[in-house]
């Protein structure tokens, strides 16, 4: 998005600013999202796992990086949740719609790390 002097690199000021915002999307996440401290639970577990058993250095980034990919994806849906939420508790198709397809994002990438994991490690 354009800042008040069109598509300019932003500037360290503005750089950091957004590390301080995503790293306090990261600590809400993390106390008030039990999916998201499972998620990394796992990845603390299949991180070294994924090290050893990857051969390349391009298959220890799949191993390592699909798993990654599920914890962003659990952000973004997290996100989506917080957001249907702000507007009630009451149900509504298009809402219940949106927090399915969040959750299934999460799935279908948890469905490719396996896949990643099989071909890698077992084929």
């Amino acid at each position: 998005m354009a800042g008040e002097y069109g598509h300019f690199p932003r500037g360290p000021r503005r750089v950091l600013k957004a590390t301080i915002w995503s790293i306090q999307g990261l600590k809400a996440a993390w106390l008030n999202e039990s999916s998201f401290r499972l998620e990394v639970y796992l990845l603390i577990l299949i991180a070294p796992l994924g090290w050893l058993l990857g051969e390349s250095p391009v298959e220890k980034v799949l191993l390592i990086a699909s798993w990654g990919m599920v914890i962003a994806a659990e952000l973004l849906n997290s996100a989506i949740e917080a957001v249907i939420e702000r507007f009630g508790p009451e149900h509504h198709v298009l809402a219940g719609r949106a927090k399915d397809m969040g959750s299934a994002a999460v799935f279908v990438l948890m469905l490719n790390t396996v896949l990643t994991w099989a071909v890698i490690v077992f084929a």
